[in-house]
Protein backbone atom coordinates (compact mmCIF):
# COMPACT_ATOMS: atom_id res chain seq x y z
CA UNK A 1 0.00 0.00 0.00
CA UNK A 2 1.18 3.01 -0.81
CA UNK A 3 2.00 6.14 1.62
CA UNK A 4 0.13 8.49 -0.57
CA UNK A 5 -3.19 6.15 -0.45
CA UNK A 6 -2.69 5.96 3.31
CA UNK A 7 -2.40 9.75 3.72
CA UNK A 8 -4.81 10.40 1.13
CA UNK A 9 -7.90 8.42 2.81
CA UNK A 10 -6.88 9.58 6.61
CA UNK A 11 -9.60 12.25 5.96
CA UNK A 12 -12.22 9.87 4.29
CA UNK A 13 -13.41 7.91 7.14
CA UNK A 14 -16.51 6.59 8.46
CA UNK A 15 -19.21 7.95 10.65
CA UNK A 16 -18.19 5.33 13.47
CA UNK A 17 -13.96 6.04 13.07
CA UNK A 18 -14.72 10.05 13.67
CA UNK A 19 -17.43 8.92 16.94
CA UNK A 20 -14.07 7.03 18.34
CA UNK A 21 -11.90 9.35 17.21
CA UNK A 22 -14.05 12.20 18.79
CA UNK A 23 -13.76 10.36 22.27
CA UNK A 24 -10.39 9.71 22.09
CA UNK A 25 -9.71 13.16 21.63
CA UNK A 26 -11.80 14.01 24.87
CA UNK A 27 -10.14 11.08 26.74
CA UNK A 28 -6.37 12.02 26.02
CA UNK A 29 -8.02 15.76 26.91
CA UNK A 30 -8.23 14.50 30.92
CA UNK A 31 -3.91 13.46 30.73
CA UNK A 32 -3.29 17.27 30.83
CA UNK A 33 -6.55 18.69 31.89
CA UNK A 34 -5.36 19.03 35.20
CA UNK A 35 -2.27 20.54 34.57
CA UNK A 36 -3.15 24.53 34.82
CA UNK A 37 -5.11 23.99 38.16
CA UNK A 38 -2.64 22.16 39.88
CA UNK A 39 -1.83 25.40 41.62
CA UNK A 40 -5.29 26.61 41.93
CA UNK A 41 -6.37 23.02 43.48
CA UNK A 42 -3.08 23.65 45.76
CA UNK A 43 -4.31 26.81 47.30
CA UNK A 44 -7.93 25.51 47.22
CA UNK A 45 -7.75 22.40 49.24
CA UNK A 46 -4.18 23.56 51.20
CA UNK A 47 -2.52 20.59 49.27
CA UNK A 48 1.01 20.53 49.09
CA UNK A 49 2.49 19.74 45.62
CA UNK A 50 3.30 16.48 46.37
CA UNK A 51 0.01 15.40 47.42
CA UNK A 52 -1.65 17.98 44.57
CA UNK A 53 0.35 15.74 41.60
CA UNK A 54 -1.17 12.69 43.32
CA UNK A 55 -3.73 13.68 40.67
CA UNK A 56 -1.72 12.27 38.05
CA UNK A 57 -0.53 9.46 39.86
CA UNK A 58 -3.89 7.68 41.20
CA UNK A 59 -4.71 7.99 37.60
CA UNK A 60 -1.66 6.25 36.11
CA UNK A 61 -1.19 3.75 38.66
CA UNK A 62 -4.92 2.40 38.18
CA UNK A 63 -5.03 3.07 34.42
CA UNK A 64 -1.79 0.88 34.44
CA UNK A 65 -2.78 -1.96 36.27
CA UNK A 66 -6.20 -2.08 34.76
CA UNK A 67 -4.22 -2.21 30.97
CA UNK A 68 -3.36 -5.84 31.86
CA UNK A 69 -6.67 -6.51 32.37
CA UNK A 70 -8.75 -4.98 29.06
CA UNK A 71 -8.11 -7.50 26.37
CA UNK A 72 -9.27 -10.23 29.11
CA UNK A 73 -12.49 -7.82 29.12
CA UNK A 74 -12.55 -6.82 25.61
CA UNK A 75 -12.57 -10.42 24.34
CA UNK A 76 -15.51 -11.64 26.10
CA UNK A 77 -17.63 -8.38 26.06
CA UNK A 78 -16.37 -6.51 22.76
CA UNK A 79 -14.99 -3.67 21.88
CA UNK A 80 -18.39 -1.46 21.56
CA UNK A 81 -19.47 -2.42 25.49
CA UNK A 82 -15.17 -1.97 26.39
CA UNK A 83 -15.59 1.63 25.25
CA UNK A 84 -18.91 2.31 26.76
CA UNK A 85 -18.43 0.91 29.61
CA UNK A 86 -15.12 3.12 29.91
CA UNK A 87 -16.25 6.03 29.07
CA UNK A 88 -19.48 5.91 31.22
CA UNK A 89 -17.25 5.67 34.83
CA UNK A 90 -15.21 8.10 33.15
CA UNK A 91 -18.02 10.50 33.18
CA UNK A 92 -19.21 9.30 36.65
CA UNK A 93 -15.77 10.16 37.92
CA UNK A 94 -15.00 13.34 36.25
CA UNK A 95 -18.00 14.44 37.57
CA UNK A 96 -17.46 12.99 41.28
CA UNK A 97 -14.07 14.84 41.31
CA UNK A 98 -15.73 18.09 40.65
CA UNK A 99 -17.84 18.08 43.54
CA UNK A 100 -15.27 16.63 46.05
CA UNK A 101 -14.19 18.68 48.54
CA UNK A 102 -10.81 17.60 49.73
CA UNK A 103 -7.84 16.30 47.94
CA UNK A 104 -8.13 13.00 49.42
CA UNK A 105 -11.14 12.31 47.53
CA UNK A 106 -10.37 14.16 44.47
CA UNK A 107 -7.17 12.36 44.05
CA UNK A 108 -9.64 8.81 44.60
CA UNK A 109 -12.09 9.89 41.98
CA UNK A 110 -9.01 10.02 39.47
CA UNK A 111 -7.96 6.41 40.19
CA UNK A 112 -11.54 5.40 39.32
CA UNK A 113 -11.18 7.44 35.95
CA UNK A 114 -7.97 5.92 35.18
CA UNK A 115 -10.31 2.79 35.55
CA UNK A 116 -12.24 4.07 33.27
CA UNK A 117 -9.24 5.36 30.51
CA UNK A 118 -7.63 2.14 30.66
CA UNK A 119 -11.11 0.48 28.91
CA UNK A 120 -11.69 3.37 26.50
CA UNK A 121 -8.05 3.71 25.54
CA UNK A 122 -7.01 0.00 25.15
CA UNK A 123 -9.83 -0.61 22.84
CA UNK A 124 -10.29 2.87 20.85
CA UNK A 125 -6.92 1.73 18.68
CA UNK A 126 -8.21 -1.47 17.80
CA UNK A 127 -11.83 -0.14 16.76
CA UNK A 128 -10.65 2.63 14.68
CA UNK A 129 -8.00 -0.04 13.13
CA UNK A 130 -11.28 -2.25 12.69
CA UNK A 131 -13.26 0.57 11.05
CA UNK A 132 -11.23 2.74 9.17
CA UNK A 133 -10.43 2.80 5.71
CA UNK A 134 -6.51 2.80 3.99
CA UNK A 135 -4.81 0.48 6.69
CA UNK A 136 -2.90 0.27 9.77
CA UNK A 137 -0.61 3.05 9.07
CA UNK A 138 -3.66 5.57 8.58
CA UNK A 139 -5.47 4.20 11.79
CA UNK A 140 -2.31 5.15 13.68
CA UNK A 141 -1.85 8.10 12.46
CA UNK A 142 -5.30 8.99 12.88
CA UNK A 143 -5.00 7.92 16.13
CA UNK A 144 -1.62 10.16 17.04
CA UNK A 145 -3.37 12.88 15.59
CA UNK A 146 -6.29 12.73 18.23
CA UNK A 147 -4.05 11.75 20.91
CA UNK A 148 -2.21 15.21 20.37
CA UNK A 149 -5.40 17.26 19.77
CA UNK A 150 -6.62 15.84 22.91
CA UNK A 151 -3.47 17.07 24.81
CA UNK A 152 -2.73 20.36 23.07
CA UNK A 153 -6.93 21.21 23.93
CA UNK A 154 -6.67 19.91 27.27
CA UNK A 155 -4.84 22.07 29.01
CA UNK A 156 -6.56 25.15 27.02
CA UNK A 157 -9.53 24.19 28.34
CA UNK A 158 -8.36 23.50 31.89
CA UNK A 159 -7.37 27.17 31.90
CA UNK A 160 -10.23 28.37 30.66
CA UNK A 161 -12.84 26.08 32.48
CA UNK A 162 -10.19 26.60 35.45
CA UNK A 163 -10.12 30.16 35.30
CA UNK A 164 -13.45 30.26 36.48
CA UNK A 165 -13.14 27.33 39.30
CA UNK A 166 -10.83 24.43 39.80
CA UNK A 167 -14.19 22.31 39.50
CA UNK A 168 -14.85 23.41 35.95
CA UNK A 169 -12.43 21.59 33.73
CA UNK A 170 -14.32 18.04 35.76
CA UNK A 171 -17.72 19.25 34.93
CA UNK A 172 -16.28 20.13 31.42
CA UNK A 173 -14.95 16.17 30.65
CA UNK A 174 -17.82 15.15 32.27
CA UNK A 175 -20.16 16.43 29.82
CA UNK A 176 -17.89 15.99 26.33
CA UNK A 177 -17.72 12.70 27.47
CA UNK A 178 -21.14 11.89 27.63
CA UNK A 179 -21.75 13.51 24.48
CA UNK A 180 -18.75 10.73 23.07
CA UNK A 181 -20.89 7.91 24.83
CA UNK A 182 -23.79 9.08 22.43
CA UNK A 183 -21.77 9.04 19.60
CA UNK A 184 -20.21 5.66 20.12
CA UNK A 185 -23.23 4.21 20.93
CA UNK A 186 -25.46 5.45 17.98
CA UNK A 187 -22.62 5.08 15.67
CA UNK A 188 -20.40 2.62 16.08
CA UNK A 189 -21.65 -1.37 15.27
CA UNK A 190 -20.68 -4.51 16.34
CA UNK A 191 -18.67 -6.63 14.44
CA UNK A 192 -19.98 -6.65 10.58
CA UNK A 193 -19.66 -10.38 10.69
CA UNK A 194 -21.00 -10.89 13.66
CA UNK A 195 -18.29 -13.18 14.85
CA UNK A 196 -17.64 -13.49 18.55
CA UNK A 197 -14.61 -12.31 20.26
CA UNK A 198 -12.30 -15.41 20.74
CA UNK A 199 -11.73 -14.98 24.88
CA UNK A 200 -8.09 -14.33 26.06
CA UNK A 201 -6.49 -15.89 29.15
CA UNK A 202 -6.38 -13.62 32.03
CA UNK A 203 -2.70 -14.52 32.28
CA UNK A 204 -1.48 -13.50 28.32
CA UNK A 205 -0.18 -10.24 29.15
CA UNK A 206 2.18 -11.24 31.83
CA UNK A 207 3.21 -14.27 30.24
CA UNK A 208 3.65 -12.00 26.84
CA UNK A 209 6.61 -9.73 28.74
CA UNK A 210 8.76 -12.67 29.12
CA UNK A 211 9.13 -12.37 25.05
CA UNK A 212 12.16 -10.36 24.59
CA UNK A 213 11.25 -7.83 22.32
CA UNK A 214 8.26 -6.93 24.12
CA UNK A 215 9.88 -7.08 27.30
CA UNK A 216 12.61 -4.60 26.62
CA UNK A 217 10.39 -2.13 24.74
CA UNK A 218 8.42 -1.80 28.16
CA UNK A 219 11.01 -1.60 30.07
CA UNK A 220 12.65 1.30 27.84
CA UNK A 221 8.95 2.48 27.88
CA UNK A 222 9.13 2.75 31.83
CA UNK A 223 12.01 4.98 31.78
CA UNK A 224 10.94 7.14 28.83
CA UNK A 225 7.57 8.13 30.45
CA UNK A 226 9.32 9.24 33.11
CA UNK A 227 10.65 11.43 31.34
CA UNK A 228 7.70 12.39 29.83
CA UNK A 229 5.57 13.05 33.39
CA UNK A 230 8.21 15.25 34.86
CA UNK A 231 7.74 17.18 32.00
CA UNK A 232 4.07 17.43 32.06
CA UNK A 233 2.88 17.06 35.72
CA UNK A 234 6.30 19.08 37.29
CA UNK A 235 6.64 21.78 34.80
CA UNK A 236 3.60 23.82 36.20
CA UNK A 237 5.43 24.26 39.53
CA UNK A 238 8.29 25.10 38.14
CA UNK A 239 6.80 28.06 35.95
CA UNK A 240 4.64 29.14 39.03
CA UNK A 241 7.48 31.23 40.59
CA UNK A 242 8.34 32.64 37.10
CA UNK A 243 5.25 34.38 36.92
CA UNK A 244 3.03 31.87 35.44
CA UNK A 245 0.37 30.40 37.75
CA UNK A 246 -2.84 31.47 36.88
CA UNK A 247 -5.05 28.83 34.98
CA UNK A 248 -5.26 30.60 31.71
CA UNK A 249 -1.24 31.21 31.69
CA UNK A 250 -0.34 27.63 32.43
CA UNK A 251 -3.21 26.10 29.81
CA UNK A 252 -1.50 28.49 26.97
CA UNK A 253 1.92 27.02 27.50
CA UNK A 254 0.89 23.04 27.04
CA UNK A 255 -1.82 24.50 24.55
CA UNK A 256 1.68 24.95 22.58
CA UNK A 257 3.00 21.75 24.18
CA UNK A 258 0.25 19.43 22.76
CA UNK A 259 -0.07 21.14 19.13
CA UNK A 260 3.51 20.13 19.20
CA UNK A 261 2.98 16.99 19.51
CA UNK A 262 0.39 16.82 17.27
CA UNK A 263 2.30 18.46 14.41
CA UNK A 264 5.10 16.10 15.14
CA UNK A 265 3.32 13.07 15.38
CA UNK A 266 1.31 13.28 13.09
CA UNK A 267 3.44 14.70 10.48
CA UNK A 268 7.52 14.10 10.92
CA UNK A 269 6.98 11.09 12.95
CA UNK A 270 5.81 8.73 9.38
CA UNK A 271 8.25 11.69 7.59
CA UNK A 272 11.34 10.12 9.70
CA UNK A 273 10.26 6.15 9.16
CA UNK A 274 10.22 6.26 6.26
CA UNK A 275 13.66 7.07 5.76
CA UNK A 276 15.32 5.02 8.48
CA UNK A 277 14.58 2.59 10.61
CA UNK A 278 12.26 3.02 14.03
CA UNK A 279 14.85 1.87 16.33
CA UNK A 280 17.67 4.58 14.58
CA UNK A 281 15.05 7.35 14.81
CA UNK A 282 14.75 6.59 18.72
CA UNK A 283 18.26 6.60 18.85
CA UNK A 284 18.22 9.75 16.91
CA UNK A 285 15.54 12.10 19.05
CA UNK A 286 16.12 10.19 22.57
CA UNK A 287 19.48 11.87 23.16
CA UNK A 288 17.72 15.06 21.76
CA UNK A 289 14.57 14.56 24.71
CA UNK A 290 17.20 14.38 26.91
CA UNK A 291 19.24 17.48 26.34
CA UNK A 292 16.21 19.33 26.44
CA UNK A 293 15.28 18.51 29.78
CA UNK A 294 18.88 18.65 30.70
CA UNK A 295 18.30 22.79 29.03
CA UNK A 296 15.50 23.50 31.27
CA UNK A 297 17.18 22.36 33.99
CA UNK A 298 20.01 25.06 33.38
CA UNK A 299 18.18 27.93 32.64
CA UNK A 300 14.97 27.21 35.55
CA UNK A 301 14.91 30.33 36.07
CA UNK A 302 14.38 31.81 32.74
CA UNK A 303 10.67 32.10 31.65
CA UNK A 304 11.52 32.06 28.00
CA UNK A 305 13.38 29.21 28.78
CA UNK A 306 11.60 26.94 30.37
CA UNK A 307 8.05 27.53 27.46
CA UNK A 308 9.97 26.89 24.83
CA UNK A 309 12.01 23.91 26.26
CA UNK A 310 8.38 22.93 26.82
CA UNK A 311 7.37 23.25 23.21
CA UNK A 312 10.87 21.43 22.02
CA UNK A 313 10.05 18.76 24.62
CA UNK A 314 6.44 18.46 22.93
CA UNK A 315 7.77 18.21 19.21
CA UNK A 316 10.32 15.46 20.69
CA UNK A 317 7.51 13.20 22.22
CA UNK A 318 5.02 13.54 19.61
CA UNK A 319 8.06 11.33 17.18
CA UNK A 320 8.60 9.04 20.40
CA UNK A 321 4.77 8.37 20.84
CA UNK A 322 4.33 7.70 17.46
CA UNK A 323 7.31 5.42 16.88
CA UNK A 324 7.33 3.78 20.20
CA UNK A 325 3.02 2.35 19.34
CA UNK A 326 4.47 1.26 16.18
CA UNK A 327 7.30 -0.49 17.46
CA UNK A 328 5.14 -2.74 20.04
CA UNK A 329 2.62 -3.33 16.97
CA UNK A 330 5.95 -4.61 15.25
CA UNK A 331 7.99 -6.22 17.15
CA UNK A 332 6.34 -9.86 18.10
CA UNK A 333 3.65 -11.91 16.33
CA UNK A 334 1.39 -12.50 19.88
CA UNK A 335 -1.68 -11.00 19.32
CA UNK A 336 -1.83 -7.24 19.77
CA UNK A 337 -4.47 -6.61 21.99
CA UNK A 338 -2.59 -8.90 24.34
CA UNK A 339 0.94 -7.12 23.63
CA UNK A 340 -0.53 -3.54 24.12
CA UNK A 341 -2.19 -4.73 27.57
CA UNK A 342 1.27 -5.62 28.55
CA UNK A 343 3.10 -2.95 27.30
CA UNK A 344 0.58 0.04 28.42
CA UNK A 345 0.17 -1.76 32.02
CA UNK A 346 4.14 -1.36 32.63
CA UNK A 347 4.33 1.72 30.81
CA UNK A 348 1.56 3.35 32.58
CA UNK A 349 3.24 2.14 36.21
CA UNK A 350 6.79 4.11 35.01
CA UNK A 351 4.56 7.49 34.20
CA UNK A 352 3.08 7.36 37.84
CA UNK A 353 6.06 7.16 39.65
CA UNK A 354 6.97 10.58 38.25
CA UNK A 355 5.41 12.97 39.48
CA UNK A 356 5.93 12.59 43.65
CA UNK A 357 9.25 11.88 42.52
CA UNK A 358 9.81 15.38 40.76
CA UNK A 359 7.85 17.05 42.95
CA UNK A 360 9.97 15.34 46.20
CA UNK A 361 13.07 16.03 44.15
CA UNK A 362 12.63 19.55 43.81
CA UNK A 363 11.92 20.42 47.56
CA UNK A 364 15.07 18.00 48.81
CA UNK A 365 17.24 19.21 46.16
CA UNK A 366 16.38 22.23 44.09
CA UNK A 367 14.04 23.15 41.41
CA UNK A 368 16.01 21.98 38.41
CA UNK A 369 16.87 18.63 40.09
CA UNK A 370 13.40 17.04 38.72
CA UNK A 371 14.23 17.77 35.32
CA UNK A 372 18.11 16.30 35.56
CA UNK A 373 16.61 12.83 36.83
CA UNK A 374 13.61 13.44 33.56
CA UNK A 375 17.04 13.43 31.22
CA UNK A 376 18.59 10.25 33.12
CA UNK A 377 15.46 7.93 32.60
CA UNK A 378 15.25 9.53 28.98
CA UNK A 379 19.23 8.15 28.47
CA UNK A 380 18.47 5.16 30.40
CA UNK A 381 15.49 4.12 28.23
CA UNK A 382 17.96 4.80 24.98
CA UNK A 383 20.48 2.08 26.61
CA UNK A 384 17.80 -0.08 26.47
CA UNK A 385 16.66 -0.04 22.91
CA UNK A 386 20.34 0.44 21.39
CA UNK A 387 21.50 -2.79 23.69
CA UNK A 388 18.53 -4.76 22.67
CA UNK A 389 19.09 -4.07 18.97
CA UNK A 390 19.25 -7.47 18.03
CA UNK A 391 15.92 -8.28 19.54
CA UNK A 392 14.02 -5.58 18.44
CA UNK A 393 14.75 -6.12 14.29
CA UNK A 394 11.07 -6.92 13.93
CA UNK A 395 10.02 -3.70 15.24
CA UNK A 396 12.02 -1.72 12.00
CA UNK A 397 10.01 -4.46 9.87
CA UNK A 398 12.55 -6.98 9.49
CA UNK A 399 10.27 -9.93 8.96
CA UNK A 400 7.82 -11.69 6.72
CA UNK A 401 5.01 -10.44 5.40
CA UNK A 402 2.91 -12.76 6.95
CA UNK A 403 3.54 -10.98 9.97
CA UNK A 404 2.78 -7.63 8.47
CA UNK A 405 -0.47 -8.96 6.99
CA UNK A 406 -1.48 -9.30 10.73
CA UNK A 407 -1.59 -5.78 11.40
CA UNK A 408 -4.50 -5.22 9.81
CA UNK A 409 -6.98 -7.19 12.16
CA UNK A 410 -8.24 -5.24 14.41
CA UNK A 411 -8.50 -7.30 17.10
CA UNK A 412 -5.12 -7.41 17.47
CA UNK A 413 -4.27 -4.27 17.79
CA UNK A 414 -4.94 -2.42 21.43
CA UNK A 415 -2.09 0.33 22.25
CA UNK A 416 -3.09 2.87 24.55
CA UNK A 417 -0.78 5.68 23.59
CA UNK A 418 -1.94 8.51 26.38
CA UNK A 419 1.67 8.90 27.88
Amino acid sequence: MSTTTETGSILRQPKAVWAVAFACVVAFMGIGLVDPILPAIAGELHATPTETVMLFTSYLVITGIAMFFTSWISSRIGAKRTLLAGLALIVVFALAAGLAGDIESVIGFRAGWGLGNALFISTALATIVGAASGGTSSAIILYEAALGLGLAIGPLLGGLLGSLSWRGPFFGTAALMAVGFIAILTLLRPSSDGAKPTPTRLSAPFRALARPALGLLAAAAVFYNFGFFVLLAYTPFALVPLGVGDAIGLGLVFFGWGVAVAVTSVWVAPLLTRRMPRTRVLWLVMPLLALDMLALALFIDSLPAVIAGVIVGGLLLGVLNTVLTECVMEATDLPRSVASSAYSGVRFLGGAVAPPVATLLAEAVSPSAPFVAGAVAVLVSLAIVVLGRKQLRAADGEHGSATAETLLEAEAIGVGDAS
